[in-house]
């Protein structure tokens, strides 16, 4: 199977396949710089991911030395948030982000999303979080949301 990392446990008290994340986080991490080598402000950089996908997001946002536009996180969870707080770079301390979740998850159980989403904002993160009639996937009216939260992001 096609993944940013192996799945060792869901259970957050568990090891994680801490060299994939890295290696994930800095694959990410890279096209993101060659980008803004390319000319692209930061400030007009929004990550996104579903899934493992946004919990590479999440982790490489927080982290990320150059402040970007947002973060867009779906059907995910926090990797090590026992430690989140000091995963965090000044530059994307109050970076905006939209979460998103169903509310009939079976991969991602939709508590962890929201557990993801208030320790966000207990560290001071902007979060608009967003429930669904859904199961791991997502839907028109999440994409409806998304929309209107990029157009404010980004004009």
């Amino acid at each position: 199977m096609r993944a940013w990392y192996n799945i060792l446990s869901m259970d957050a008290d568990r090891d994680h396949d801490r060299r994939g994340i890295v290696d994930s986080v800095n694959q990410t991490a890279a096209l993101i710089s060659r980008e803004i080598d390319r000319g692209i402000p930061s400030r007009r950089i929004v990550l996104a991911g579903f899934s493992q996908g946004g919990a590479i997001a999440v982790q490489l946002a927080l982290k990320f030395s150059q402040r970007l536009a947002g973060l867009i996180a779906l059907s995910t969870y926090l990797l090590f948030p026992d430690r989140l707080d000091g995963q965090v770079h000044e530059a994307n301390r109050k970076l905006p982000v939209f979460a998103g979740h169903g509310t009939s998850d079976p991969i991602v159980p939709f508590a962890m999303g929201e557990s993801m989403s208030r320790q966000l904002e207990s560290i001071g993160y902007p979060v608009e979080w967003h429930s669904y009639p859904m199961q791991h996937a997502v839907c028109p009216q999440e994409i409806s949301d998304i929309t209107t939260w990029l157009r404010g992001r980004l004009g």
